[in-house]
């Protein structure tokens, strides 16, 4: 998640950016009114009266790499015919523009709208769960082929940059603890083409859209990818998805989940003792982004801002509460 202070709309900053792109003039300043802006800043647009997304990243808070090498990945997908958000170059044929701002320096890109809808907002049936696992599978069998020119950041990366924030941002010592056994018990698991590659880390249900029409899922959101165990994503998904779900069909839902993602992927014998692992790892990680996101407090903060600093506090305390020591 962004620094508080980066979820402000900036309408002028959208236009100037999306100078670089073609777009719907007449109906450009009632789109932006649909902004979201969460880890990066989105505003819709239109494009010949076809959704398209505008993201605005601030480079303080992005590696560009990171970026460029998830643009990279989409591309791949694309030529895979995997059904993932498509990404557009801008007039100048660019994937990934820079601008020097009033604001300061913010990275641009644009992507396509994903058909249907995100599978948080369906019915959640044995199908749709049963295609959603299918479709991690069906990524971690390309990733696992997949030789980059630009490549993203590994866990090791991550658990380096955790560790710098939390000294940064004074964490309670357990938490360093934690983060010490959490990387040596990651060092110590081998690393196969069937085990690690690079990850979606955020493939949950508001990030996968159900296509009706085609009877498939389509992803978006590859941000946050990094080079870390597929499992990673499995824990994610499955923690995300039973959450929607009413409890007299959890156990349900998880089996057929698993049998969409074996249908294409075998899982490892002794897979749910290491998802255990990764949640101590996604722990983790969140903890270090939200004492980092509410760390500043700025004047004249307006109440939206004041409510969503005490839920963020009360997720840090919750995390921390999570961890023994």
């Amino acid at each position: 998640m962004l620094k508080l202070k980066y979820l402000y709309e900036n309408y002028d900053l959208a236009k100037s950016a999306l100078k670089n792109w073609e777009y719907d003039t007449e109906t450009l300043d009632d789109c932006l009114q649909h902004f979201r802006i969460s880890s990066n800043a989105v505003y819709p647009f239109l494009w010949q009266g076809n959704m398209r997304f505008l993201r605005l990243s601030p480079a303080s808070e992005k590696i560009e790499n990171n970026l460029k090498g998830e643009l990279e990945f989409l591309c791949y997908l694309q030529s895979r015919s995997y059904p993932a958000v498509i990404p557009v170059a801008s007039n100048s044929g660019d994937l990934v523009v820079t601008l020097d701002s009033i604001w300061g320096k913010y990275y641009a890109s644009v992507f396509k709208g994903a058909d249907g809808n995100c599978i948080e907002d369906t019915d959640c049936n044995d199908h749709i769960v049963y295609t959603y696992g299918k479709a991690l599978g069906q990524l971690h069998m390309l990733s696992a082929e997949y030789s980059p020119k630009i490549r993203k950041w590994t866990y090791r990366d991550v658990l380096l940059w955790i560790g710098k924030t939390l000294e940064k941002y004074h964490a309670p010592n357990k938490m360093l603890v934690e983060l010490a056994e959490v990387q040596q018990a990651l060092d110590v698991l081998p690393q196969t083409n069937d085990s690690f590659g690079l990850v979606h880390y955020d493939f949950e249900p508001d990030n996968v859209f159900w296509d009706e029409t085609n009877q498939c899922c389509t992803v978006i959101d590859f941000e946050d990818g990094m080079y870390h165990f597929f499992l990673l994503d499995l824990e994610q998904a499955l923690n995300a998805l039973l959450e929607n779900i009413p409890a007299d069909r959890k156990s349900i839902a998880k089996t057929t989940f698993l049998r969409g993602y074996q249908s294409v992927k075998m899982l490892e014998p002794d897979y749910a003792e290491k998802l255990k692992l990764m949640r101590r790892f996604c722990n983790l990680y969140s903890y270090a982004r939200l004492i980092r996101c509410i760390d500043e407090e700025y004047p004249n903060e307006p109440e939206w801002m004041v409510r969503l600093r005490e839920k963020l506090h009360s997720k840090i305390v919750s995390l921390e509460s999570s961890v023994t020591g």
